[in-house]
């Protein structure tokens, strides 16, 4: 009872905003009846009390407070006319329904404020209902798409045709102020006019730039880089200022640094990466504990506080990785060049040495600026060659570095088993590699592997992370660090009812969560045909790794102290770790140092955590729109596929691949099928044929919308589903709607299927194309998976991981979800 009182009276409250209630009249009111029942509505008003959300009069009375009578959220629209507003940071309170005529034209991502107009009820699972009274900020400033002449351009010089699945029910007119551009061209165009009385389905802008023509190679990939507000080139005077800066390493630069240019240091990275920003070395000491050198370019060095390539940084946030490019936070002439830790090349670095003992426990360490010279630029393949498949042929090319690779995979396996111990959780880290042709086209979609060297890598880059995450945090200076919370007793509660379906019962209290507990749910699924979505529900549901001035821990790392200090080259937080690194020993730690940093830290981290996620949303965005053009070549082609999803309106399934697509239910003829929310099961009514999540299939894709991103399949071989009997029973069923269950396309809220799949490109992400209270898995949560996986410890983005020019550098800035 205690877990629905408090969504109970909030929505109670927020429905009845200006009326005052006894504790007698809210009891009648919500159906809640007996002492115990009275006593705990007493304990929760005061507690509400206490939150600041309800007040009490002079005569005793209940009302909400003043200051909550408006609430200020995110408008999810839907093509249909009504939305959904997020109000809740916390997401305890469900989301708020805005009917068509309330939502004050309102776009998709615009911040609102809104009303409570009607109560929600929990027990019935049905939202309060709002409207919005004022547009607080615009998500869209500007729009992306091919300029066009039509006869239906109200006097406008022409038409920008819109492809953004949430503006597809808007024109979009150019007026004859700014650029003329020609049909075929595509531009950016700023709105000036949003909809609204006069024209509620249009809206009217200046067009400002041309990017390219409809049919030049990448401009596909190129309109979703402006379609997220990326900046693709660099302006001419960071250019010229990067211009400046010397090539080589002067004398004078190494002074006050400790030479290490005698030690084997050397890189690992992909066979195509140029930014090379960390080197490792690693040797067995003679009581038995190991050395680990972590040597990354000293970035801060050049880029510094104030200048123009700093605030071209800053404003990046980060490097963007996407299928056929990389769009860089620093100009090339320091990525590539001087801040790369090239084969042979001094460079400047900034090390972490640490003194590690056989239970993986760094007993030692030292933070120090150093200058180096790599010895080797090895690739993941051939480290792996050397480890794991002990090639002769590469052993001999690299026999004076092959003991202590030796030595760094003993070490690997140590740092792995502690990180185990503690309770680090490993998700199933499967990725796609998108594989494109020297036109961008995409002609093959294949699983990326990580082998020994790839997670080697990723443990010592984890290991130097915590190790100045913790010096720092020691030594009470202010610091930016990589933050992890703990996640809400109230989702993981969810996703421990979710796990019902699967037979698995977790003993442990949802409000007081250790990272063992969701260690021990992998290892229960490991193997199984549902692993994979067990781990995305999961991942939905966790915060959302970030950046912050406070030491929180890192939850799915299962470590107290937690930084960004390995890729300063293509991360802004680690440019500026180092930046402090290098100003305390300059400077001292004391309360004039201190204060240097703390007022900016803040801001710095907000800012570079939303800079993330705009990155991880275009790189989503590439990867799926690229899948789709893949599968444009293969309509009418069969697949094997595992149904990784499980909704009212029809079924998800993945391809061995990781692509995904819909099986909508009208496609599903040979029954009447219903949704068990219970088992997310699809269940045929007369045969009793089942579809759960894990469930091996066969498919065939028969439509494919490359711009929407969307892939429609049909189900093969229905005969060959299990039958069960996981339908409730009924006394008396109602047949109507014909024989089968062609009739039900928009009966549960597909989310716009419009004869495509209503959204798939969102299903991967934790969205279903709008239907956002399903009863699936998982309806809206399209931000909480993308956040902690096993190669934040290197860099925060791209599917092509480090500079690769077709997704195939290796496993350090993943795209599906893989930053800690």
């Amino acid at each position: 009872m205690q877990d629905n009182l408090k969504a109970d009276l909030t929505a109670f409250f927020r429905a009845h905003a200006d009326q005052t209630y006894t504790v007698e009249d809210i009891s009648d009111a919500l159906h809640y009846h007996g002492s115990a029942a009275f006593k705990l509505i007493v304990q929760e008003l005061a507690q509400l009390e206490r939150d600041g959300l309800v007040q009490v009069t002079d005569r005793g009375h209940f009302q909400l407070d003043p200051s909550q009578k408006v609430l200020t959220g995110i408008f999810h629209g839907n093509d249909k006319g009504f939305g959904f507003v997020a109000y809740d940071e916390n997401k305890v309170e469900p989301d708020a329904y805005i009917a068509p005529d309330n939502t004050m034209r309102a776009l998709n991502g615009d911040t609102v404020k809104i009303e409570i107009v009607r109560a929600g009820d929990p027990r019935t699972g049905k939202g309060p209902e709002g409207k919005v009274t004022e547009i607080v900020e615009r998500h869209y400033e500007q729009v992306v798409g091919e300029f066009m002449q039509t006869d239906d351009d109200a006097g406008y010089v022409g038409q920008v045709r819109l492809t953004d699945k949430k503006l597809l029910k808007y024109k979009f007119y150019i007026t004859a102020v700014g650029l003329k551009p020609t049909p075929g061209e595509v531009v950016t165009a700023e709105i000036t006019e949003y909809p609204n009385d006069a024209h509620p389905d249009a809206m009217v802008g200046i067009a400002k730039q041309v990017i390219g023509s409809v049919d030049d190679p990448g401009i596909d990939i190129l309109q979703i880089v402006y379609q997220h507000n990326i900046p693709a080139e660099f302006p001419e005077d960071v250019m010229q200022a990067a211009d400046e800066i010397p090539d080589h390493v002067l004398p004078e630069e190494m002074q006050g640094r400790e030479d290490v240019t005698n030690q084997n240091l050397v890189t690992i990275d992909g066979e195509s990466s140029k930014d090379l920003d960390d080197a490792v070395t690693a040797w067995k000491l003679p009581n038995g504990n190991y050395h680990l050198g972590v040597h990354i370019a000293d970035v801060s060095h050049y880029v510094t506080p104030g200048s123009l390539i700093d605030k071209e940084a800053y404003k990046r946030g980060t490097s963007v990785y996407l299928t056929d490019r990389v769009i860089p936070m620093l100009p090339r002439r320091l990525s590539n060049g001087i801040c790369s830790l090239n084969e042979g090349e001094l460079r400047l670095c900034m090390s972490c040495d640490m003194e590690i003992d056989p239970e993986g426990n760094v007993v030692k360490h030292r933070i120090h600026p150093s200058v180096m010279r790599s010895k080797a630029r090895m690739t993941y393949t051939a480290v792996n060659q050397i480890l794991e498949a002990h090639d002769a042929v590469t052993m001999d090319r690299y026999k004076e570095l092959v003991p202590m690779f030796e030595d760094m995979g003993d070490l690997h396996r140590i740092l792995l088993k502690h990180r185990k111990n503690r309770g680090a959780i490993d998700f199933d880290d499967r990725e796609a590699e998108i594989i494109v042709d020297d036109k961008g086209h995409a002609i093959d979609v294949k699983l990326r592997t990580r082998g020994l060297a790839e997670r080697m890598i990723e443990s010592f880059m984890l290991a130097a992370n915590e190790t100045v995450a913790e010096h720092y945090f020691r030594a009470k200076v202010p610091f930016l660090y990589r933050v992890h919370e703990t996640p809400d007793g109230d989702r993981v509660r969810s996703f421990f009812e979710f796990l019902t379906a699967f037979g698995i019962n977790v003993k442990g209290d949802p409000n007081h969560l250790r990272p063992k507990m969701m260690q021990g749910i992998l290892k229960q699924v490991a193997g199984k045909p549902e692993e994979a979505m067990v781990s995305v529900m999961m991942l939905r549901s966790l915060k959302q790794a970030r950046y912050s001035d406070q030491s929180l821990g890192h939850f799915g790392l299962g470590a107290e102290f937690y930084t960004h200090f390995t890729s300063p080259i293509r991360r802004y937080p680690d440019t500026m770790v180092h930046r402090m690194i290098h100003y305390y020993e300059d400077h001292g730690i004391n309360d004039a140092s201190k204060q240097v940093f703390a007022p900016v830290l803040e801001e710095i981290g907000v800012h570079t955590s939303e800079m993330e996620r705009r990155a991880i949303d275009a790189e989503r965005d590439t990867n799926d729109m690229k899948m789709a053009e893949y599968m444009a070549d293969h309509v009418g082609e069969e697949f094997d596929a595992v149904v990784s999803s499980v909704m009212k309106f029809g079924m998800f399934v993945e391809l061995p691949n990781t692509i995904e697509g819909l099986i909508h239910i009208s496609r599903m003829q040979d029954d009447y099928y219903e949704y068990v929310e219970k088992y997310l099961a699809l269940v045929g009514r007369n045969t009793r044929r089942t579809y759960r999540i894990g469930q091996a299939i066969r498919v065939k894709v028969i439509h494919v919308d490359k711009e929407q991103s969307e892939i429609d399949f049909e189900l093969l071989n229905p005969e060959d589903a299990p039958v069960s009997d996981l339908l409730p029973h009924r006394e008396h069923r109602s047949r109507g709607g014909g024989r089968f269950g062609n009739n039900r396309n928009n009966q549960h809220g597909n989310g716009g299927h419009n004869g495509g799949n209503g959204g798939n490109r969102n299903h991967r992400n934790g969205g279903n194309g709008g239907n956002r209270n399903n009863g699936g898995a998982g309806h809206r949560n399209t931000n909480n998976n993308n956040t902690h996986r096993s190669s934040d410890h290197r860099g925060n983005a791209g599917n092509n991981h480090r500079n690769s020019n077709h997704s195939g550098g290796q496993h350090r800035n993943s795209q599906n979800g893989n930053r800690h």
